[in-house]
């Protein structure tokens, strides 16, 4: 029977082939890097496993397992506890997965990734075709290949296919794409080998030729797919050209491959490639190009594309035949059912956030702002279910703590109400939302959500209502347990009593509209908020400076997105003074003194506190003797990130 969904989205529900394999539908899961939730000797754990039961669950068609490294040595090893397969010892919790992928309708692939420059993460070196520099200084330092280490790296590709086979998947996927070894062959920036192996296109896609070759030998009908650069974004340090990057997809298709899964960048990449600073779709031309290119290959793509009726249009027009997922899967496991069950307006939206690359980048298992049940999947404590005593709940405030709570409490079976001062559900994250220079739309789809989720869950919101001692004593014994998820605000206290009225204004007030910048703006912390707003009103047309009381700024930013605030802040030219100490608001401007004691006067029609935060606590002791259980969540308890806030109030939601 057609879902009504699958109705309206009817060439993303369409079955296809992969080699002999009908497949139930155009959706491919991509491995997505790997989860670091192994051991650090390559073995599968119970975590992962549960990962991977969730993931086997999306209704793909095709699920990729995450890449394993298969040289006992470890070169090609990328993560600290990336998975190995280069032994039989490995294989039950391998055949553990594939065997539950059948069991969930998709055909199995299994990744072979030798990370090459990446790599080597445990043994204080890296193996590529020249030797290199690193670019970034946290990569081993580089060795150059030998033609007897080529052949034996194909050799053990080859020996990780027949496991991956023996283990009960239905293909491989190797990884040619990113900066790992086979894309530093095959790029003019990491190959200066002046042999057989080096210096033309042809010659630089020699090693991938014959390890694809191989592969394809003993793999016999079972599918062999590559993942290829279609651009590397490596310009600034001379890597390959976009002609390039299709030359060498038409090799791996001259050697009989059975899909091509179309890439964006590498890790150093200078450029973005997944955040959100990149509009959905802007990549689409890439794959567009290489199907055109490539007729008679398939083409699975989807980087920046977390939209299935984008993906569904794209397949009409033959754009690309799969619509590869992998992060939007991770922050809603349910894209695909929901897409298929017409429910899209349910979907959490992956923002782009990275969360997921700056725990990877710091050899952390990878996380999800969006879904703070990744990860933990084996952990009951994590899981939705029903509560020993159903309870009515209050919570306090439908910021995203506060909402994340209210969502999963109602999941599970309590009647929840929601009490939010403000006229809106989001909180202050609403304001800043509004402010994002990446995409505004991903930030604001998180506020969308919850409005839609707290509705159909039915969840009672009373906005424009404020939570006072007064109003809680003439509701006792009306809610079993109280939520604090009141969230914090910008200390004003902490910045010398402005001399002139209405120049000093707080950094919430702007994000609501409420105040309007002037021309001439100085912004009071160059955090995460202070970076927003100075961003916002440099776009509008202020001049725009910075002071932050540390030397740098964007101390709170994530790590993967810090260096996006400080290319914005220095594309549209604001000004930044670090290390230094406001003395004086007023008289037209701020008075800044450096730490070597230097004063400078920065004339301003609009002062920003932007900072520092301070929890809106006052509730705890209140409710304390008002309410038999009291909790709290997010910024209540400490100013942190919209990602812990999201996974303090699931946490708690779940646990109530």
């Amino acid at each position: 029977m057609t879902r009504p969904g699958e109705a309206k989205l009817p060439h993303l529900f369409q079955k296809g082939r992969l080699g002999p394999f009908e497949i139930k539908n155009r959706i491919k899961y991509g491995a997505c890097c790997v989860s670091n939730f192994n051991t650090r000797d390559g073995y599968i754990t119970a975590r992962e496993i549960a990962r991977m039961k969730v993931i086997n669950r999306t209704g793909c068609g095709i699920i990729t397992n995450q890449g394993a490294y298969t040289d006992p040595l470890g070169e090609g090893k990328a993560y600290f506890s990336q998975i190995a397969l280069y032994d039989e010892k490995f294989l039950p919790q391998f055949a553990e997965i594939a065997d539950d992928i059948h069991a969930n309708g998709a055909i199995a692939i299994q990744q072979l990734l030798h990370a090459g420059r990446y790599g080597g993460i445990d043994l204080g070196y890296c193996v590529q075709p020249s030797v290199v520099p690193q670019t970034l200084p946290h990569f081993r330092p580089p060795r150059e290949m030998t033609k007897e280490q080529i052949r034996a790296t194909i050799a053990q590709h080859v020996h990780g296919a027949k496991l991956s086979l023996q283990a009960g998947y239905d293909g491989v996927e190797v990884t040619s794409f990113m900066g790992y070894l086979l894309a530093n062959f095959n790029s003019r920036f990491t190959n200066q080998r002046t042999d057989e192996y080096g210096g033309s296109t042809r010659n630089r896609g020699r090693f991938m030729r014959e390890l694809l070759s191989e592969l394809k030998t003993v793999m016999g009908e079972k599918p062999v797919i590559v993942r290829l650069n279609a651009v590397e974004l490596m310009d600034r340090w001379g890597g390959s050209s976009e002609e390039e990057c299709f030359d060498l997809m038409a090799q791996a298709a001259e050697c009989g491959v059975d899909m091509i899964s179309v890439t964006i960048g590498w890790q150093e990449a200078p450029e973005s490639s997944i955040g959100r600073d990149i509009p959905p779709g802007h990549w689409n031309y890439l794959a567009a190009k290489a199907k055109k290119l490539l007729p008679d290959t398939l083409i699975t793509f989807g980087v920046r594309l977390p939209d299935p009726v984008m993906a569904n249009e794209c397949i009409a027009k033959g754009d690309f035949d799969f619509w590869e997922v992998c992060r939007p899967l991770l922050a809603d496991p349910e894209l695909v059912i929901k897409a298929a069950e017409d429910r899209l307006d349910e979907v959490k939206r992956c923002v782009g956030q990275l969360n997921c690359l700056s725990r990877l980048f710091r050899d952390l298992p990878y996380t999800c702002s969006m879904n703070p049940a990744l990860g933990h999947e084996v952990e009951p404590e994590y899981n939705i279910k029903p509560p020993a005593v159903k309870k009515k709940v209050m919570i306090v405030g439908a910021g995203p703590a506060g909402m994340e709570c209210a969502i999963a409490a109602a999941k599970r079976g309590h009647t929840v109400t929601v009490f939010e001062k403000s006229d809106h559900i989001g909180g202050a994250f609403k304001g800043y939302a509004m402010h994002d220079l990446a995409n505004r739309d991903d930030l604001q789809s998180i506020i969308r959500y919850y409005e839609t989720v707290a509705r159909k869950l039915g969840i009672t919101v009373k906005l424009s209502t404020e939570v006072t001692p007064k109003m809680m004593r003439s509701s006792l014994h009306q809610f079993d347990a109280a939520v604090v998820a009141t969230g914090a605000r910008i200390d004003m206290s902490a910045w010398p009593k402005p001399t002139q009225d209405g120049l000093l204004v707080d950094a919430r007030d702007v994000a609501m509209l409420k105040v309007k910048p002037g021309k001439r703006v100085v912004v009071l912390g160059g955090g995460k908020i202070g970076l927003t707003l100075a961003e916002s009103a440099r776009q509008d047309g202020s001049e725009v400076t910075i002071v932050e009381r540390e030397k740098r700024i964007g101390g709170d930013v994530s790590p993967s997105w810090k260096w996006r605030h400080t290319s914005w802040v220095e594309e549209l030219k604001i000004a930044t003074i670090t290390s230094a100490k406001v003395t004086k608001i007023g008289d037209g401007g701020v008075t800044v003194v450096s730490e070597k004691g230097g004063e400078q006067f920065l004339p301003a029609d609009t002062v920003i506190a932007a900072g520092p935060r301070l929890s809106n606590q006052e509730l705890f002791h209140e409710l304390e003797w008002m309410v038999d259980e009291v909790h709290g969540c997010g910024d209540s308890l400490i100013p942190r990130s919209l990602t812990i806030a999201i996974q303090d109030g699931f946490k708690l939601g779940c646990q109530i």
